[in-house]
């Protein structure tokens, strides 16, 4: 499936070249105007879109956060709209590109679709704009967050559905909604959501990432270059049935390529688990009543009973109004 989005403009295309060869960034001069886009309308989200409209929405709440929860709440918008704009766009490829079903290891591992090219041009503009929000305030995020960060830039993980669920559930909490059935039934949503997609689908598919990487490392490269190849792309792809594997050329996968990856992979889904782990703990926590809150009720129902007796014993009748018509 070609790129449905419009062609780079061939001054960005040029000023992209000297990367795209320094990091055999191959394709990175056909989508850097994607990664330039996203990087900026993301910015543009949180500094201005993201104030703008929750102080909009919750007049009352927004304007009274500290400026670490306040950043915190941008930070959580921009992850929400890129999120759900990721998840409609990869889904659409998904059901659109015909090509993409009939690859084997090899078109998996060397193979370029344009529309696939697209889909990780805007992933890479939030997850760099994303790396660089998390080093900027690594004392809000922490190191565990600019790891995450570090490894999906890498990666790209695809694990998106459940990220705007994640973002209702601390929405919630900060707008006075903690306990509700709303928050409820997102935790739910959310639990489903994160299972399904994260920890089944995603170390399913990271499994098959291994089994392709393998067969890449244990198979010769036997691909012939094109005659013009130069080391970058410098045209977009006219046929994705014929061209898909036109940037492979003739190698083998590096050991210390494959290493990085799939180790950027495993941390990716042990952070998975570990925080699957932590929203059952925190989610329990919304819709169970601490020992605290029950030890209070416990001192409350004794000290009314405690009250009672005395007042029976001063012979004072005491009425109980719990039931009125």
């Amino acid at each position: 499936m070609l790129d449905p989005f419009l062609a780079p403009p061939p001054f960005l295309s040029a000023l992209a070249a000297p990367i795209a060869r320094a990091f055999n960034l191959t394709t990175l001069p056909l989508h850097i105007h994607e990664v330039v886009l996203a990087f900026a309308f993301y910015h543009l989200v949180n500094s201005v879109g993201a104030p703008w409209i929750s102080t909009k929405l919750f007049p009352t709440i927004y304007p009274t956060f500290n400026a670490r929860t306040k950043t915190n709440w941008d930070v959580r918008v921009v992850s929400l709209v890129q999120s759900s704009f990721i998840n409609a766009l990869t889904l659409w490829v998904m059901w659109k590109d015909e090509e993409r079903n009939s690859m084997d290891w090899s078109e998996r591992i060397w193979g370029y679709t344009g529309a696939g090219g697209m889909i990780q041009g805007f992933a890479a503009g939030y997850f760099l704009w994303d790396l660089c929000v998390s080093l900027m305030n690594i004392s809000i995020f922490g190191w565990g967050l600019l790891a995450h960060a570090i490894a999906a830039l890498i990666v790209f993980s695809l694990g998106f559905l459940s990220s705007p669920f994640l973002n209702f559930h601390w929405f919630f909490d900060k707008i006075n909604m903690t306990g509700s059935k709303a928050q409820l039934y997102n935790g739910l949503f959310l639990l489903f959501t994160f299972f399904s997609c994260r920890l089944v689908w995603g170390t399913y598919q990271s499994i098959r990432v291994y089994q392709d990487v393998w067969a890449a490392i244990q198979t010769p490269g036997t691909l012939v270059r094109q005659a013009n190849y130069t080391g970058v792309a410098t045209e977009k792809s006219l046929n994705p049935d014929t061209e898909m594997m036109r940037f492979a050329g003739e190698r083998v996968v590096p050991v210390w390529l494959a290493c990085t990856y799939l180790g950027s992979n495993i941390v990716l889904n042990t952070l998975n688990f570990y925080w699957f782990g932590k929203m059952i703990e925190t989610i329990k926590k919304r819709f169970q009543p601490t020992k605290e809150r029950v030890s209070k009720m416990g001192v409350h129902s004794r000290s009314e009973e405690r009250l009672k007796a005395e007042m029976h014993a001063n012979g004072v009748k005491v009425v109980s109004v719990e039931k009125t018509e």
